[in-house]
């Protein structure tokens, strides 16, 4: 694939100033223009960095700032995690890419069911949680999770924890959400998905986080032991037996899926998968839900169809107390048996 021309790549980036208000700054935007091409001629991903320090590997080898930022953040939400002492912490996540504050103009199902759960969590007692709310890629000013780049593939060290893939500042990959997401997984005890069936599917915005936690699943946290991306080196760390750390494991999940016509099952069915293949648990057989709204009924009345389906909403809110019950059964020490052992036959 190699490098745009030096024409081509100063056309591309001129397009973030099409706007006739950039009109008067045209010399102001052809200077940055050319730094924006020496840098990436210069192929330059993360400028700030520092010496990664004791604890690594190699303590000497310049790591990310941003980078080892992410790192901070999930070791505080880990001890977060780990007190004893601590509430009860539950994850929202609503996983539509609908947002009334872009082109369609109305909140999504997905969220006015997360509103339906965070109703009882929030009644429960020794109990705190956090909104993810994914739609807000399509609504707010550069936040973006960026795509997986598929380390895991050419060896599992090279996939580090959490992912050391961006900012690539000279490519324009900023803004990545995913440091600020890794933490609010982490610090969860219980973890509730409620998502939309797209095209038989899930939504880009939640197969984008999938992709991206991939390194939560037997991810490298010590990128200097590749020296960053050194493929030889991660191989051989690879061969020699990696341990893959499940970095989520233990935690507790309940699952909400719903369409208008298809595929319901199916994508129920692969997350459930996903969500056990990190080693969470599943609530009971009541915070796993799988349902249709309005089927094959007009969009336009789509709605109407979950106002009125008030046995849905107490479906929605089962599933809620499910897994505020499970959560609060594991932290006791009662769902031994539920727990994944630590005997592992076949590593992933």
């Amino acid at each position: 694939m190699g490098k745009f021309s030096e024409e081509v790549f100063k056309s591309k980036y001129r397009e973030n100033f099409k706007d006739p208000r950039f009109d008067d700054a045209k010399e102001e935007v052809e200077r940055i223009t050319d730094i924006a091409w020496k840098n990436y001629q210069d192929g330059r991903k993360a400028p700030h960095t520092r010496a990664a320090g004791p604890g690594f590997k190699d303590p000497n080898y310049e790591l990310s700032v941003e980078w080892l930022k992410a790192r901070a953040a999930i070791h505080v939400a880990k001890d977060e995690y780990q007190d004893p002492a601590g509430p009860n912490r539950i994850l929202l996540i609503s996983a539509s890419d609908r947002n009334k504050d872009t082109c369609p103009g109305e909140v999504s199902k997905s969220m006015r069911m997360l509103e339906m759960a965070r109703e009882i969590i929030g009644q429960s007692r020794d109990t705190v949680y956090e909104i993810l709310d994914l739609s807000e890629m399509t609504a707010e000013y550069g936040k973006t999770i960026h795509p997986c780049k598929a380390c895991v593939s050419t060896a599992m060290p090279l996939c580090h924890w959490p992912c050391s893939c961006y900012p690539h500042q000279s490519l324009g990959q900023i803004h990545d959400w995913m440091n600020d997401i890794y933490p609010m997984w982490v610090r969860a005890h219980g973890i509730m998905l409620i998502t939309p069936v797209y095209w038989h599917q899930a939504p880009s915005c939640l197969k984008l986080l999938i992709d991206r936690l991939v390194c939560a699943d037997g991810g490298n946290e010590d990128p200097t032991s590749t020296h960053g991306k050194k493929i030889e080196e991660a191989k051989a760390l690879e061969r020699a037996g990696w341990n893959y750390p499940r970095h989520f494991k233990g935690r507790m999940f309940s699952l909400v899926v719903h369409g208008d016509y298809a595929g319901v099952d199916h994508l129920k069915s692969s997350l459930t998968d996903w969500f056990q293949e990190m080693e969470m648990i599943p609530t009971n057989v009541q915070g796993q839900l799988g349902r249709y709204i309005g089927y094959l009924e007009d969009y336009a009345d789509n709605h109407k169809a979950l106002d009125k389906d008030k046995k849905l909403h107490e479906e929605v809110k089962n599933a809620a107390r499910a897994l505020v019950s499970g959560v609060v059964a594991q932290r006791g020490g009662h769902l031994e048996t539920l727990v994944p052992l630590e005997i592992e036959p076949r590593p992933k």
